[in-house]
C-alpha cells in the first residue's frame, strides 16, 4: 500500500437490492477519489453480487464477528462508509474506532407514513441519500445508474444445464422476501396468459411451488426458479426484452441493465425511495393508490394485516399485460 493511498471500508451486509443501489457510491468514490483503495464487507449469500465489480479491490464475508473485526483491525483502514446504518454496522464501527460516515435513513419519517399515513419524506432516491455518506471527499453522483456485473463464463451454466433462451422473451421475477410484495399466483397466472410472448420465471427454490403452478397454468413459460444461480438469473434479465417484477432484488439488477421495467407494487410504496433507479425509459410502476392501510410495513409482511390484500389482489391484470403487449408491439 502506497502512502499516497486512502483507504475506505464500505459496509452492506445484506440484502440483494440494497447492495445493488451501493454501486453507484462505489464506482464514483473509486473513480473521484486519487488513490482511493475501495474494500467492502458483506454476508457470504451476497457476495455474488459484488465479486466481479472492478471498482471493487476486496470484499470482506461478514460470518464471524470476532475474526471479522480481527480481519478489518488488520487492513488499516482510513474511514468507514456505512450504508446499511444498522446495530450490526454499528457494533462493528464501535470495534473498529476510525472515522465513520453514513447517510440519512428516514426511519422516523416511515414509521409516520406507515402508521399514522403522514407523509414527511423526501422526494429523494436512497441511491442520492447513499451519496450523503461521501459528500465529504467530494464524490458526486455521476447519474450513469447502477452496476451489476456478471461472470464472463455465466453462458457455460446455462449451457451446461441445457437451458436455451427464447429469441425474444419477458423475465418475470415471481418471488420477494416477504408475501406482501408479491402478487397472488393466480394473479400471475392472468397476466402470463394474457401477454403474447415467451416468458421465463425466475426467483429462488423458495419460489419454485408457486412457479411450477404458473407453468402447469400457461402454455408460454419457462420455469427456472431455483434452477440456476443469481448471475444466470441476472443474465437472464439483462437479455431480455422487458421484465415484470415486484419490489425485490432483481428489479434493480434489471434497472442496472437499463430495462424497461413494469414494478408491481404491494404494501410498500415508491416513496420509501427505493424505486427502479435509471431504468429503461418505457418503465413503468403499477400500484393501487388511496389505500388507507398502505403502506402497512417499510419493508412487508407475511400475510396482510386486514386480510383483504387489496394492494395486490386489486392490481389490474388487463392493463399489465395490455401494457406489455403495447411495448411489444412498438418493437415488431
Amino acid at each position: 500500500m502506497d502512502e499516497n493511498d486512502v483507504k475506505f471500508l464500505i459496509i452492506r451486509l445484506s440484502s440483494i437490492g440494497d447492495i445493488v443501489l451501493t454501486t453507484p457510491v462505489i464506482r464514483c468514490l473509486k473513480k473521484q477519489v486519487p488513490n482511493s483503495i475501495i474494500h467492502f464487507i458483506t454476508k457470504p449469500q451476497y457476495v455474488e453480487i459484488l465479486k466481479f465489480n472492478p471498482y471493487i479491490d476486496k470484499i470482506h464475508v461478514y460470518e464471524n464477528f470476532h475474526k471479522t473485526i480481527e480481519e478489518i483491525k488488520a487492513e488499516g483502514f482510513d474511514y468507514i462508509i456505512d450504508l446499511h446504518k444498522n446495530l450490526r454496522s454499528k457494533r462493528i464501527i464501535n470495534k473498529i474506532k476510525i472515522l465513520d460516515f453514513s447517510f440519512p435513513k428516514l426511519n422516523f419519517e416511515k414509521f409516520l407514513i406507515v402508521h399514522f399515513k403522514i407523509n414527511k419524506l423526501p422526494d429523494i432516491h436512497i441511491v442520492d441519500r447513499y451519496f450523503e455518506a461521501v459528500k465529504l471527499f467530494d464524490v458526486k453522483n455521476d447519474n450513469k445508474g447502477l452496476d451489476f456485473f456478471l461472470d464472463e463464463f455465466i453462458k457455460q451454466e446455462l449451457f451446461s444445464k441445457s437451458i436455451i433462451l427464447p429469441e425474444k422473451y419477458i423475465a418475470f421475477a415471481i418471488g420477494a422476501q416477504h408475501n406482501t410484495k408479491k402478487l397472488p399466483t393466480a394473479k400471475i397466472i392472468e397476466i402470463c396468459n394474457k401477454i403474447n410472448c415467451n416468458i421465463i420465471l425466475l426467483g429462488g427454490k423458495e419460489d419454485s411451488g408457486n412457479s411450477s403452478l404458473i407453468k402447469e397454468s400457461s402454455n408460454n413459460t419457462i420455469d427456472l426458479c431455483g434452477k440456476i444461480s443469481l448471475q444466470a438469473s441476472a443474465y437472464i434479465v439483462k437479455e431480455s426484452f422487458a421484465v415484470i417484477t415486484h419490489d425485490t432484488g432483481l428489479m434493480h439488477i434489471a434497472a442496472a441493465f437499463k430495462k424497461n421495467i413494469i414494478s408491481i407494487w404491494g404494501n410498500t410504496i415508491p416513496e420509501f425511495g427505493m424505486s427502479p433507479y435509471l431504468a429503461g425509459e418505457s418503465s413503468q410502476i403499477f400500484e393501487i393508490k388511496n389505500l388507507k392501510c398502505r403502506p402497512c410495513s417499510k419493508l412487508g409482511k407475511k400475510k396482510c394485516p386486514k386480510k383483504h390484500f387489496k394492494c395486490m389482489n386489486e392490481q389490474n391484470s388487463d392493463k399489465i399485460a395490455e401494457y406489455i403487449n403495447q411495448l411489444l408491439n412498438k418493437n415488431t
